[in-house]
């Protein structure tokens, strides 16, 4: 263990469990390094993730944003495409946007399509759907309302899902960030995940809620209210 880990460790106690606002500015005051550091939220979840009615994955508008700009690309045609443009898209096409992906030119954060163009993206699902970028419903990235998606996008919005573990893993901001923020950031992404509890989860649902920086260790938070 590096001497920056060992003094952020002996600056908390590592047993012990924080409120979200305690964790943030633990987290804040140790995030040490030469960047801008980015603050994660990882909350493991009693969910059977073999079953397809356990699993949790939706989106959340952050009420302060992630810190980092998305570039936005939509694949919309006709008045779809001028309202993305209007909207703020920073790339708007159809066939061509296709074209560069199998290509391997991926200029672009989050990719937005409309319903009826999704048969065009068949061809490039091998490639965008490992990286995350894929279209989906459940991410809200399947859309006939381009005008607010980019708006959610552009103020915020994140997706996020639970692994194979049954954990969720999602930004939550930047170190950066005042610690009110963070905290307001992470309450916000945990009332969406006991929203949207699956009704066949058992037992205890939330398990355990760490919060951390890029390159600082991890902070419990408690699960009580």
């Amino acid at each position: 263990m590096g001497k920056r880990m060992e003094a952020a460790k002996k600056a908390f106690d590592a047993a012990k469990l924080y409120t979200f606002d305690e964790a943030a500015q633990i987290v804040k005051d140790n995030a040490k390094a030469k960047f801008d550091e980015t603050v994660e939220l990882h909350v493991s979840l009693g969910i059977d993730t073999k079953k397809a009615d356990q699993q949790v994955r939706t989106t959340v508008v952050l009420p302060h944003g992630t810190g980092k700009t998305k570039r936005i690309a939509v694949i919309a045609k006709g008045e779809k495409a001028q309202e993305a443009q209007q909207a703020g898209a920073d790339k708007v096409g159809a066939e061509d946007i296709v074209d560069e992906v199998i290509k391997g030119n991926i200029d672009f954060d989050v990719l937005v399509a409309t319903p009826d163009t999704m048969k065009d993206l068949a061809k490039a699902a091998k490639i965008l759907g490992p990286r995350g970028l894929m279209p989906n419903p459940k991410s809200g990235t399947v859309t006939f309302d381009l005008a607010k998606t980019i708006a959610e996008l552009k103020a915020g919005r994140v997706e996020f899902k639970a692994d194979a573990y049954g954990i969720v893993h999602t930004a939550i901001g930047k170190a950066s960030f005042d610690a009110a923020k963070l905290a307001e950031n992470a309450k916000a992404v945990l009332d969406t995940i006991l929203r949207v509890k699956p009704s066949t989860s058992k037992g205890v649902y939330l398990k355990s809620i760490t919060m951390s920086s890029t390159m600082g260790p991890g902070v419990h938070v408690t699960t009580s209210k």
